[in-house]
């Protein structure tokens, strides 16, 4: 797959293509339909099927200080969009590109002259050019004008809810990773690197964790207590009994560290029954289901009688009979 940073890196296109265009952020189950069409018209007509996405988000810079908390980094974006099949990545600053063009200008520098746009796929909720001026029915009217086809597709529902971005967000923000893991259609997840912390689970307990913190601007699940499953995902040999790209079973903790005074956010993994050195590492965290909200405790004592019961709920919370996996 190709990518694309900016117009003036995007090679002529000869041939045409088919273009799907959005923030794209979380690819969502709603996103994977609206691309997936657009890559089936793109293999019948055998066109390339270029995605054009954004980064930052537009509303950062329409809005400074506005801008939603992202649920996925530009790079894992672009792997899923190779996973479903896109052949070229086109990402715009809007600080530097589009954001000051009219509607008209919008579809002529980035459908025609830049993508050579045969066909172009958006979601019905889909603005564009200056102050979001252009809305899907001027975009039908001014694509049929220059003889490209305009695809509005209705955005997906799920029992009465428009599957989007801010759903899943607003789930997280409650701490129902279930509910985002159905509008994503696969388990939220954050990836990051491993540093240390100051100890909520901390080697000195008995309980020692892997420590990940993440900007404000990054979207975490609310503050409390997860099972979920741990990967490492740098390959090379690490030094204890885990190997790299295997999921383990994990009990997550989300939110500072009342107990021990630390206001830092942090996302710190339990891995049950397994034992590692993993700093520096690069590892992704994955959400199955909320355990319990954060507390804090009165002692040591009372904190680590609550992180052995967390371990156990998150055991039968991930199916796994503790027996066997001790």
């Amino acid at each position: 797959m190709d990518i694309w940073r900016g117009l003036q890196e995007v090679p002529p296109q000869p041939q045409g293509s088919v273009v799907t265009i959005g923030v794209f952020d979380g690819m969502h189950r709603g996103h994977c339909g609206l691309i997936s069409r657009a890559v089936r018209e793109a293999r019948t007509e055998g066109l390339p099927c270029i995605m054009v996405t954004f980064d930052p988000h537009p509303v950062s810079v329409f809005l400074p200080g506005h801008a939603p908390t992202s649920l996925m980094s530009v790079d894992s974006r672009l792997r899923r969009a190779a996973e479903l099949g896109i052949d070229g990545v086109l990402v715009i600053d809007f600080r530097c590109e589009l954001a000051g063009l009219s509607p008209q200008e919008y579809v002529s520098t980035l459908l025609l002259k830049t993508l050579s746009a045969r066909s172009v796929y958006v979601g019905d909720n889909f603005t564009f050019g200056r102050d979001a001026s252009g809305t899907t029915t001027v975009l039908e009217a001014l694509c049929s004008e220059v003889g490209i086809k305009a695809h509005i597709v209705e955005l997906l529902r799920d029992e009465g809810t428009c599957i989007s971005s801010t759903v899943v967000r607003d789930a997280l923000a409650q701490g129902d990773v279930v509910a985002a893991q159905r509008a994503l259609g696969r388990r939220f997840s954050v990836s990051g690197q491993i540093v240390h912390g100051n100890g909520r689970g901390g080697r000195e307990l008995g309980f020692p964790t892997a420590n990940m913190y993440f900007p404000d601007c990054v979207a975490i699940p609310a503050d409390g207590v997860y099972a979920g499953w741990f990967t490492v995902v740098n390959e090379g040999d690490i030094d204890g009994d885990m190997e790299p790209k295997v999921a383990y079973p994990a009990a997550i903790s989300v939110g500072t560290n009342p107990t021990f005074g630390d206001d830092r956010r942090s996302v710190e993994s339990f891995v049950m029954g397994h034992e590692a050195d993993l700093y520096g590492r690069r590892a992704t965290v994955e959400f199955v289901a909320h355990l319990r909200d954060m507390l804090k405790f009165n002692g040591i004592e009372d904190l680590l009688t609550a992180i052995r019961q967390d371990v156990s709920d998150a055991y039968r919370a991930l199916g796994i009979d503790s027996d066997e996996e001790n």
